[in-house]
């Protein structure tokens, strides 16, 4: 059940990065002109090698810190997920290379 779970966060984390990334290479064309399948397989490189780095919400709790410690609450525990199921490895390898792979054979 869980490993259902996990994959279907990582389909529905796929399909919404797919279609942001879709709009921005729309509106680059838009104002740049240019191949719109070149584009979108630049976007998709960057924004999977983005997510494969960070792997997680490690950039929203680096930015959260400070206002945490200023308000005298404690830092957020690595094992609350917000109920998430997929972790930074499972977000890397299902999400993040996957963008990537697909970015690559599209700017082939």
């Amino acid at each position: 059940m869980t490993v259902l779970r996990g994959l279907r966060e990582a389909v529905l984390l796929f399909v919404v990065v797919g279609a942001l990334v879709a709009v921005a290479a729309m509106i680059w064309v838009a104002v740049g002109g240019g191949d719109y399948a070149g584009r979108l397989g630049i976007g998709l490189v960057v924004v999977g090698g983005l997510i494969g780095m960070t792997g997680d919400l490690t950039l929203s709790r680096i930015g959260m810190l400070g206002p945490r410690a200023i308000f005298g609450a404690a830092p957020e525990r690595e094992t609350a997920g917000g109920g998430r199921v997929l972790t930074g490895v499972g977000i890397f390898l299902f999400v993040g290379l996957p963008l990537v792979v697909v970015g690559v054979l599209l700017l082939t």
